[in-house]
């Protein structure tokens, strides 16, 4: 069972959200919070595993309470879900560990996925914000120089790399490389490991740091 935390503002928003994802049977709602506070001290008490976070709320805002979750339970995964997909937000939200961050027009299907990918232990970003993501880093200026984090890979391991910062799917990646979907996912996996990162879009950030990926054409 994925236990899930609601956390907005509107109490509409979550009795929707609730109400979508309790058709799911491999997910249950065991809390709801309307404050990054509240958020807060509710995860401290209920550990869930995935939180679909606001951003705008009173008080401690969404990525706050992102940050400040994430330094007592880094096991917990964060979604975060608003109708406000601006470069400022997205960054603020990727920098402060979120594993997700999707617009509130989201199909309920969709939001069911998503929640079961990240509780999986995946990253899920929308495909409009994957290209901001990238297009950001594109246009950053170089970076000083870290050292070849990526040297610990083997080749294949940093192709794949390159093309998850692309925005590829796993199945998409195994097409590009002619291999299968689970050997694409194990060289993920052990990047991920390697690597020390979180999830995919940590991989995303260090591949275009590291200069191994670049502007999408």
């Amino acid at each position: 069972m994925i236990n899930v935390l609601l956390a907005d503002d509107q109490h509409l928003v979550r009795a929707g959200f609730r109400s979508l994802l309790r058709r799911d049977k491999e997910i249950q709602v065991v809390g709801e919070a309307a404050t990054g506070d509240e958020a807060v001290r509710t995860t401290r008490t209920l550990r869930p595993d995935v939180i679909l976070m606001d951003i705008r709320m009173p008080g401690l805002d969404g990525i706050a309470a992102t940050r400040e979750i994430l330094s007592f339970a880094p096991d917990t995964r964060v979604i975060i879900l608003t109708t406000f997909e601006t470069d400022e937000y997205v960054f603020a939200a990727l920098a402060a560990g979120a594993s997700g961050f999707l617009t509130k027009e989201i199909e309920p299907d969709g939001l069911r996925q998503a929640v079961r990918v990240v509780a999986a232990g995946d990253a899920l970003l929308s495909p409009s914000v994957t290209r901001r993501v990238v297009s950001q880093f594109a246009h950053r200026p170089a970076a000083a120089p870290r050292g070849d984090r990526l040297a610990v890979l083997t080749g294949r391991e940093r192709e794949v790399v390159r093309l998850v910062a692309t925005g590829l799917s796993n199945d998409d990646i195994a097409r590009e490389l002619v291999i299968s979907p689970l050997t694409a996912k194990t060289h993920i996996t052990r990047a991920i490991a390697k690597l020390g990162v979180r999830d995919r879009v940590q991989l995303v950030i260090i591949a275009f740091e590291e200069g191994l990926a670049g502007p999408l054409s």
